[in-house]
């Protein structure tokens, strides 16, 4: 008897992974449609390309569904899980990136706007992922994880499959370059102290 996605939203992400284990589409679906905008949203910030995101989304959640015949319940959180396959498959991507992209990528200008003018929240936006495309792979995960995904520092670490000292240490050497690469830009970007 097929079950409404309604009646599964009180279902554990382990009693869903159990249904769809034994074949439940439905329960397949419930889980995707719970786990997969922030898979994607995560990817995004880690590619900075919507196309490779959907991409790395879609092989994460392949996998998800051939590991779950394997699934062990309370071994790890489906989510937690999920999001490191999906960090691992965005750095493998990334590496695979020829070099010369990275080197050829288009700096922000320095062309300042004139005294007064700020600069829009999207502009923001687009500078804060330009300086952290110039992070190194595994700092840029930390810091997405940890501030743009709004995860503490344990649940960074256990998707990272680090130590909690090791994804601090990422964490600040990532604020300390994102801050250094944007210093010199407080004016144009609006944060001018009154």
């Amino acid at each position: 008897m097929p079950v409404a996605l309604d009646a599964m939203n009180d279902e554990s992400e382990d009693e869903l992974m159990a249904r769809v284990a034994s074949g439940d589409a439905s329960a397949a679906r419930a889980l995707t449609l719970r786990l997969a905008p922030r898979i994607f949203a995560h990817a995004v910030r880690l590619l900075g390309d919507r196309a490779e995101a959907e991409d790395a989304t879609q092989d994460a959640l392949m996998k998800l569904w051939r590991i779950a015949p394997d699934w062990e319940p309370g071994r790890a959180q489906v989510g937690t899980w999920l999001y490191r396959v999906t960090a691992n498959l965005c750095i493998d991507r990334i590496r695979r990136r020829r070099s010369a992209d990275l080197e050829d990528a288009s700096e922000i200008s320095d062309d300042a706007p004139p005294v007064g003018e700020r600069m829009t929240d999207a502009q923001r936006v687009a500078a804060l992922e330009a300086a952290l495309a110039t992070l190194p792979a595994r700092q840029r995960q930390a810091m997405v994880l940890k501030h743009l995904d709004d995860m503490p520092t344990g649940e960074v670490a256990r998707i990272m499959d680090i130590g909690p000292r090791a994804a601090e240490s990422l964490i600040a050497r990532g604020r300390k370059a994102l801050t250094a690469r944007l210093a010199g830009r407080r004016k144009e970007l609006g944060y001018e102290d009154d």
